[in-house]
Order: C-alpha cells, then sequence, then structure tokens
C-alpha cells in the first residue's frame, strides 16, 4: 500500500482524530495511488498515524477511514460501518416513527464524503469524495443489506464533487423508484419528496426537530416564512394552529410543491396559506412598506457562506434580512432564524443577529438555540460539522 507522509509537525489534527489531511501538509507520497484509493499514512518520522483516501485534485489530500492500523478499508469495512450507523438511527427514541431519517452523516459517522438518507422505502446518497465515490458499489450493497430498501438513487450532483476532480452523477444505482409520487410522514404531516430534482436528496431533513417546534409556537399567531421552498415549516405552522402563514420563495416550481404537500394534508385549513413568489429581500422591504406586522416569522435562507472567505459579505446578508424580521415583528413576537453557511460559526451569527435588533431599536432574548436534528450528528473532532445553526428570539 502507498504511504503519504506528512511534513514534520503536521500529525499533530490527526493525532487528535481529525479526519482530514490538507494538500499543505504532505510532504510526498510513496508509490502510486489513484484517486480514491486507500493509502497509509505516516509522521515525518515513520509513524504510522492512520490509513485514508487519496484525493490529489482536492485541498484535502486525503480522508481518513480509520484510525486501527489492523484494521482494512475493504467491502467488509463498508458493511460493517454502514450496519452501524443504521442501527444507532433505529434505536434513537427521538427518530423514531419518522419515514425520512439520515442514515450516514459523512465524516462525523466515521465515514468521509458519504451521505445517506432514507425516504421510506428510498435511500438517497451523495459521494462527494474521491474515496466515497469509489467504494460505491460496496456502498450501496451495504445499504441494501442494512436497510432492505426497493431502491437506492444517487444525488451526486454538488459542485462539490469538482472539488475532488469527480464528475456530477445522478442515476437509480439500485431497484426502481416506485411508480407516482414519493412521499413520508414528518411530526403528522404528510410532505412529497422528489429525489431526482430537489434540493441536495431532495429534502431538508435536518431542519425537522426546528419545524416541529414552529408548530408548537404558532398557535394563533400570524405566521411569515421567508425562503419556504416546499413549505416545511408552513405546514407544521398551520398543524399547530397558526391564524395565517404566508409563505415567500422565488422559485415557482418550489411553491408548486408546497401548494401540492398542502394538498396533501386535508385536515389542514388551507383558506389560512398563502403563497408567494417573489424575491424575499424585496418582499419584506414592501412588507415594511405597508406597514405589515407578524406575530411569528422563519428566516431560513440558502447558504449565504459556503466557507469562511465569503463570511464577511455574508454576514452583510443575514444582517440585513434579519433587521427586516426583526422591525416586521409584532410585540412579544418571535424570529427563528437559521444559517447554513459553514463559514459562520455560532459565536459570529449570534453577533450578527444582536446586531440586527441593535439596528431595528428592539430588545430580544434567546428562548431557544436551535441545531440540526439527531440524525445529523457532530462528531467531536469535526467542528467543521456543524453547518446549521440557528436562534429562536423573543421580542420584548
Amino acid at each position: 500500500m502507498s504511504k503519504l507522509i506528512l511534513n514534520a509537525g503536521k500529525e499533530r489534527s490527526l493525532m487528535r482524530r481529525h479526519p482530514w489531511v490538507f494538500a499543505g501538509s504532505v510532504d510526498r507520497l510513496e508509490g502510486r495511488a489513484r484517486p480514491g484509493d486507500t493509502v497509509d499514512i505516516h509522521s515525518a518520522d515513520g509513524r504510522w498515524l492512520a490509513r485514508g483516501a487519496w484525493s490529489p485534485a482536492s485541498q484535502i489530500r486525503a480522508r481518513v477511514g480509520t484510525f486501527d492500523e489492523a484494521q482494512s478499508v475493504d467491502h467488509a469495512f463498508f458493511k460493517r460501518k454502514v450496519a452501524e450507523c443504521v442501527a444507532r438511527r433505529s434505536r434513537h427514541p427521538l427518530l423514531a416513527g419518522q419515514a425520512g431519517v439520515r442514515l450516514i452523516h459523512g465524516e462525523s459517522d466515521g465515514l468521509p464524503g458519504l451521505i445517506a438518507d432514507r425516504f421510506g422505502e428510498v435511500v438517497v446518497i451523495q459521494l462527494t469524495s474521491a474515496g466515497a465515490d469509489k467504494w460505491r458499489d460496496a456502498i450501496v450493497a451495504a445499504l441494501v443489506k442494512a436497510t432492505d430498501c426497493k431502491a437506492v438513487y444517487e444525488r451526486s450532483d454538488s459542485e462539490v464533487r469538482g472539488l475532488e476532480g469527480l464528475e456530477p452523477a445522478s442515476a437509480c444505482v439500485y431497484g426502481e423508484l416506485p411508480d407516482g409520487e414519493l412521499t413520508i410522514e414528518e411530526n403528522g404531516v404528510v410532505l412529497g419528496v422528489d429525489v431526482v430534482a430537489g434540493h441536495k436528496t431532495g429534502f431538508y431533513l435536518d431542519q425537522r426537530d426546528n419545524r416541529k417546534l414552529t408548530g408548537l409556537l404558532a398557535r394563533d399567531r400570524r405566521v411569515l416564512n421567508c425562503f419556504c421552498y416546499t413549505g416545511g415549516f408552513s405546514l407544521q405552522a398551520l398543524a399547530g394552529g397558526a391564524a395565517s402563514v404566508l409563505s415567500v420563495d422565488s422559485s415557482g416550481p418550489a411553491l408548486t410543491s408546497a401548494r401540492r404537500n398542502l394538498e396533501l394534508n386535508p385536515g389542514l385549513d388551507a383558506s389560512r396559506a398563502e403563497w408567494m413568489q417573489a424575491d424575499v429581500f424585496e418582499a419584506l422591504r414592501a412588507f415594511k412598506a405597508e406597514g405589515r406586522q407578524f406575530d411569528l416569522i422563519v428566516l431560513d435562507p440558502p447558504k449565504f457562506a459556503p466557507s469562511a472567505a465569503h463570511a464577511q459579505r455574508a454576514a452583510r446578508a443575514y444582517k440585513d434580512i434579519n433587521l427586516f424580521g426583526f422591525r416586521l415583528l409584532a410585540p412579544g413576537g418571535i424570529l427563528m432564524t437559521y444559517s447554513c453557511s459553514g463559514g459562520i460559526g455560532q459565536e459570529l451569527f449570534q453577533k450578527i443577529v444582536a446586531g440586527a435588533a441593535s439596528d431595528a431599536g428592539v430588545d430580544a432574548r434567546i428562548i431557544h438555540r436551535l441545531s440540526a436534528a439527531a440524525d445529523h450528528p457532530i462528531g467531536l473532532a469535526v467542528p467543521e460539522g456543524e453547518y446549521l445553526k440557528g436562534l429562536a428570539l423573543e421580542l420584548n
């Protein structure tokens, strides 16, 4: 097996069990390795450190599969690791009864570059690293064995694959997708899932608990849901007894799906729901000019800062959107605001929101800190995995 030799002193992160080896840490590769091949990683003084997948096109030159020298990375490895991940979800009390569950969450589950979401009898995978891509067949076989699913659909079409020197890939890689609409029930609400053309793997499972909380807070409130996508927050608010729910998104197809989701729930009062296709920033300016107010506002924008290099520009956008949110809240209102930008940490996000409240001239207090659901764990050694953060704030 080829050896990846690190520069002197660059073994410290691996000693802390962080699974990435960056290009600047590499001295040389001894032997030949193709993208995705397994290499042994050694310190400059020859100590064995870890075993990982080689990725010469990426700034992350290797991603660790195991810190155990006696453990091979082979078909049996993936069969065991995938089965362990599925078993952990199956026995987690917070995930009981959920038809939509993230089964594997990349590095935090010890499988770098691999995402697997289950929607009923369909599993959707994303392979975002050279190592995961190389072991596609083993991963699919392991998922079929562990879940007894009817189909596995690959959605490896994210831009990050290009950073690994990989082409986009999107296809059914096992079985056949079911005829008709694929749906799941989430906390009492039925939702359609488009695994072929929807965002990410077809649905944002990470916001499951936060959508439920929205429903609990929404009773008798006038709700504004910004960047509503297919209406997950909106439907939970309706289910929770909201007086009205106005949902705004710039995407016509997303709003069509949202309306369809409402139709899937005949028990909800459709007369309380309004859908608006518009740029959210422009819509919020218009609402302010009209003197409108809301009792509960959800701000769940797309990723403004994909990396720390974009943080300054993204901070301005987050401040603007939250400034509008505070100005549109009625006294005693609640703002639920989120960032899914990896380049914006929790501390910085809170400072941005606090600055927006100050500029709006309002006093607000944090009543809940919001994060991804339990099936999106964060490895203690991989703080970069904490991408979703949010705050629920109440005005005086």
